[in-house]
């Protein structure tokens, strides 16, 4: 049985870190001290847990330099971009704990003679987050801090890609002065994730990784009667209208497209554009995938790293040699990144036209550095393609017309919806999915409502 935990560098294939498993003694005791602080941290007033949060994200912030470097070894992003992951978590973290007060107010209700009425918002009790490698900070810090603030305990598993994030975090909020079995990490195989869901301690599950983990997260905890918040994958389209700032727009989705070499849930992965304006977006779409730097993610002038493993950049590859061999236009020649090689997650960057729906790189979700760029005469069928789809995170549309821009955005599925931007999370706004993305919500005010449940007071005055 294996009892390590081995993670391999995308940059040069060595053993990163390593990490012995939990035992189940370990399991055990993470889940009587999560059980054990439950009533004090509950109790613990707002003010003070709000503190205490504002601590962490200082130390974290504090160790940018460190914890930048360990994200560019651990998955593989370009250490230039590495740092705005503890930015992006600050700007999320610190709204959370801002509006947090407004979010967990007890709920009032009109006077009604002889009765005093009102409804709290309590702790579920042990929140726990199963969080992914992509971005390991960002996805995390979603669920962990609305889950503390709230008064829960939080049991956080990082993926194996990605141990240091965990303990990073933990180490975080003690130096912030969290008590002791409020926030621990463990590092698990999935049998273990599965017994610990099923263990009756749990009281809620907030997991982001893909479709298939999904499943097996609500099968595992079917019958349990727990919350289960699943962030999961995406096919995320933009159209580009005939009334486009055309140069805002390539420059825009291409970034969404090949930022973090295209490892993003809500990355751009399908592009429509209108007829009158198809072919300048191609040639200037290209000119700009071609300026990338494909290289290691240690050195500073890399702008696009390898994919996470060989695995993944196997399963892009095989995308997109599949639609060439069903018709579709390769646009970037593969020799103009001689880092790119077979056998490696060096993954050259690709742009694919005359591609269509029947094409697995316009259906399935890639999650690596390739895009599919498609030709369209309405808003009608824009939006049906954009509509055709099993996911449903985002979508994005380009316009001048912001009226005609939003009417259209009240016809996609999506659980989010952008005009002249993509690949972007505000904590201000709910961040969910539909269809096959997931269910559930985290960030905003809405966020707090899935680690808390309500509790009614009906008094009766004598």
């Amino acid at each position: 049985m294996t009892t390590m935990q081995h993670t391999i560098s995308p940059i040069d294939g060595s053993v990163y870190v390593s990490r012995p498993l939990a035992t189940q003694a370990d399991i055990e005791t993470s889940l009587k001290q999560a059980s054990d602080a439950r009533p004090h941290w509950a109790q613990t007033a707002l003010k003070e847990r709000q503190a205490i949060c504002s601590k962490a994200i200082d130390w974290l912030e504090q160790h940018k330099p460190v914890i930048s470097d360990e994200i560019c070894w651990q998955m593989g992003r370009p250490v230039r971009y590495a740092q705005g992951e503890v930015n992006g978590l600050a700007e999320r973290a610190r709204y959370m704990i801002e509006v947090s007060e407004n979010a967990l107010a007890p709920l009032t209700l009109p006077e009604k003679t002889g009765f005093t009425r009102y409804i709290t918002r309590e702790p579920v009790g042990v929140v726990f987050v199963i969080a992914p490698w992509n971005y390991p900070y960002l996805t995390a810090i979603n669920s962990i801090v609305p889950a503390l603030l709230a008064g829960n305990c939080v049991i956080l598993k990082h993926s194996a890609q990605t141990p240091l994030c965990a303990e990073r975090l933990v180490e975080a909020f003690q130096a912030a002065g969290l008590p002791d079995g409020v926030f621990q990490y463990l590092h698990l195989s999935h049998q273990d994730t599965q017994s610990i869901i099923q263990s009756n301690r749990i009281n809620h599950i907030a997991f982001t990784g893909s479709v298939q983990g999904g499943a097996q997260v609500e099968q595992a905890a079917a019958g349990h009667f727990i919350g289960v918040g699943l962030e999961l994958g995406g096919k995320d389209p933009a159209y580009i209208r005939e009334d486009a700032d055309l140069d805002q727009a390539v420059e825009t989705t291409i970034d969404g497209a090949f930022f973090n070499s295209g490892q993003s849930c809500c990355g751009i992965e399908r592009i429509y554009v209108h007829h009158s304006q198809y072919d300048e977006f191609v040639r200037k779409a290209v000119a700009l995938v071609k300026s990338y730097q494909l290289g290691r993610s240690d050195e500073p002038d890399t702008t696009l790293g390898p994919l996470v493993r060989t695995s993944a950049a196997d399963f892009v590859r095989s995308q997109i040699q599949d639609a060439v061999a069903q018709g579709a236009i390769a646009h970037i020649d593969e020799a103009l990144f001689p880092a790119s090689q077979t056998g490696t997650p060096y993954l050259a960057p690709q742009l694919l036209t005359q591609v269509d729906h029947s094409m697995r790189v316009m259906n399935e979700e890639s999650f690596g550095p390739v895009v599919g760029v498609m030709k369209v005469n309405s808003d009608e069928e824009a939006i049906a393609l954009m509509n055709d789809s099993q996911f449903g995170l985002t979508a994005s549309i380009f316009t001048r017309d912001i009226p005609t821009g939003i009417a259209l955005g009240e016809q996609l599925d999506t659980g989010t919806f952008f005009i002249n931007r993509c690949d972007y999370l505000d904590p201000a706004l709910a961040w969910t999915g539909v269809k096959h993305s997931g269910r559930g919500c985290t960030l905003s005010e809405l966020g707090f409502d899935a680690l808390t449940r309500p509790k009614s007071f009906h008094i009766k005055h004598a």
